[in-house]
């Protein structure tokens, strides 16, 4: 799985130029419930998230709740640009002393004296056209030290419908996303694609099938059956291709 959820209309900004869902999120509410795909994510991350972590295109709060689960995190900052789906992000947190939701660009809505011990995007920066100058601004606004956490969708052959509907601009290469990474001033300290048996399922969904929209029990029967398999192979054993990339680098 690797959506989301933005489409159609861009909205105003450069380096961090997004796409509102014209779905209403509906997207968003059918992962909602993928529990192990985003517990899977947050295990990769977690050593790296630190005590302030700021998450960039927080959306419904999906990704959010898992990462505010960790014990080590005292301060999430929840970034979302999009105006249909930031009154819910903020409504989902409100009574979260450890939470600060801001509306914007992650450059104009954060400071360069933030100092964050993470910053962290899930399924987010392929929706960035100048993905560059995005991750300069966040290693600026990175502690020394500091990490960019990662977790974007894969393998440009792989590109198709729901790509198209969920405004990406691309899918990455490991060479692809390192490059970026170092130019932007990075140290890459993993780099690994994961979830070989989702290469199969986005393309029959996204090339084959042509499909629009997330079916609710596809994804549903995938976070339950097919994701935990993944989790417990992938462990040990690191795919030469996947579905998604996860990337750990350090400022």
């Amino acid at each position: 799985m690797a959506l989301r959820g933005r489409a159609a209309r861009p909205a105003a900004g450069a380096a961090g130029e997004f796409y509102e869902g014209t779905q209403g999120g509906r997207d968003l509410e059918v992962l909602a419930d993928a529990r192990n795909y985003y517990r899977w994510i947050l295990r990769q991350f977690a050593p790296f998230l630190g005590r302030r972590v700021v998450e960039i295109g927080a959306g419904l709060g999906n990704f959010s709740r898992v990462i505010l689960s960790d014990a080590g995190v005292s301060e999430a900052v929840l970034v979302e640009p999009a105006a249909n789906l930031f009154p819910r992000l903020r409504e989902r947190f409100a009574g979260d002393p450890r939470v600060q939701t801001r509306h914007g660009l992650f450059e104009d809505v954060i400071p360069e004296s933030m100092g964050a011990d993470s910053v962290v995007l899930v399924n987010v920066l392929e929706h960035v056209e100048d993905d560059l100058g995005l991750l300069r601004h966040i290693r600026q606004r990175l502690i020394p030290g500091g990490h960019v956490l990662l977790f974007v969708p894969a393998l440009p052959a792989l590109f198709g419908s729901i790509d198209e509907v969920a405004g990406h601009y691309r899918r990455y290469l490991k060479p692809s996303l390192a490059a970026q990474l170092a130019e932007a001033g990075f140290t890459v300290e993993r780099l690994r694609y994961v979830n070989l048996p989702g290469t199969i399922a986005w393309f029959l969904i996204g090339r084959v099938l042509k499909w629009r929209v997330f079916q609710p029990g596809s994804v549903q029967l995938y976070d339950r059956l097919v994701i935990p398999l993944i989790a417990a192979l992938e462990r040990w054993w690191e795919p030469p291709v996947g579905q998604s990339l996860i990337a750990i680098a350090r400022k």
